[in-house]
């Protein structure tokens, strides 16, 4: 017989767990309070996680340590660190989540209806330069299926329904996720006309450190931020921002010259490339689901349609200015002819 779908910890040392009688749960919300403060280590971060201010998450905490007549978290000058008993309740919590995501997966997989709410994720680039045109057909052949788009550089966690689809850069590695590999997209240095006759066009990248460069914040992880740090010299950042979009536009305005995805800056007629796409930054483009979810009528609906929109556009996710072979083809074409 499979576990109960509600389990609670008992301690080895024989002492009760705070919720060892089910009678005693009152509300999932006080779990959920309690494992978002210990996965963020602050109110803040729980706060943010939540939907809710600090305060508020402050107010309940103490409500629930004053009810339970147990101190769930040390308050310490920099983070809140669990108790031995805020540890249990973060154990038990963290079963509780995967039950009831578990349940919810399981469920909406039984779901034969076009109809409902569909929760997208992707990134910035994508949404503003390809999605809201192709999910705009979708919506012309499913009207009855409403379309959530979270715009979201982050990976949203669809083990936990952070969102139901995602189209992201980055290969599925977890086993419960199922995807469909749509294009690999490269990325290249672009710069404005005007700025190229002021200051000239880089021969390679070691002299890319003598120009103008717009880069990312300094939070920004992203591969080509990293890239960036570990390539050009921190003298040639001029301009910063955690928007690719705005660094295009960046670009745009003669600002200097920005890192930027060819489906991104390819189609802008008063930007060009400066640079061969670099092949380390090459990323793969994937359309992902949970494999509980892969087979509702929303979802293969969706990747049908949405899949097709998107290969139908492969080219311009791929480089291949105006359908061409792109620069690092042709020659892999012309070595092959000549071998």
């Amino acid at each position: 017989m499979r576990n109960p779908p509600f389990r609670f910890a008992i301690p080895q040392s024989g002492r009760l767990c705070i919720f060892a009688r089910w009678k005693d749960v009152k509300d999932w919300n006080e779990f959920r309070i309690v494992l978002a403060i210990g996965r963020a280590g602050s109110l803040v971060g729980a706060a943010r996680d939540l939907g809710h201010d600090h305060s508020t998450i402050f107010r309940w905490l103490n409500a629930l340590e004053k009810r339970r007549g147990v101190k769930l978290f040390d308050r310490t000058m920099n983070r809140y660190v669990p108790t031995d008993a805020g540890v249990q309740m973060i154990m038990a919590a963290e079963r509780l989540e995967a039950e009831i995501m578990t349940l919810d997966r399981s469920i909406a997989g039984q779901d034969n209806r076009l109809l409902g709410k569909l929760k997208i994720t992707s990134s910035e680039t994508l949404a503003y330069r390809i999605l809201n045109e192709v999910l705009a057909d979708f919506r012309r052949e499913h009207d009855g299926i409403e379309l959530e788009l979270l715009v979201d550089n982050r990976q949203l966690d669809l083990l936990r329904r952070e969102a139901d689809v995602a189209i992201r850069a980055t290969r599925p590695h977890e086993g419960e996720l199922f995807g469909r590999k749509i294009a690999s997209t490269p990325w290249t240095f672009y710069g404005s006309s005007t700025y190229l006759a002021e200051r000239g066009r880089p021969a390679d990248i070691a002299s890319l450190s003598s120009h103008v460069v717009v880069g990312w914040d300094s939070a920004a992880v992203a591969a080509a931020s990293m890239w960036l740090t570990e390539n050009i010299s921190p003298r040639a950042f001029a301009y910063r921002s955690s928007s690719l979009v705005n660094q295009l536009m960046a670009v745009k305005a003669g600002l200097g010259l920005a890192l930027l995805p060819c489906y991104l800056g390819d189609p802008e007629p008063d930007i060009e490339r400066v640079q061969e796409p670099l092949p380390e930054l090459t990323r793969e483009l994937w359309l992902i689901t949970h494999k509980d979810l892969r087979n509702t009528a929303r979802v293969r609906a969706f990747f049908d349609h949405v899949g097709g929109g998107l290969l139908a556009r492969r080219a311009l996710l791929e480089g291949k200015r105006g359908g061409a072979p792109s620069p690092d083809e042709e020659r892999h074409d012309a070595a092959r002819s000549a071998g």
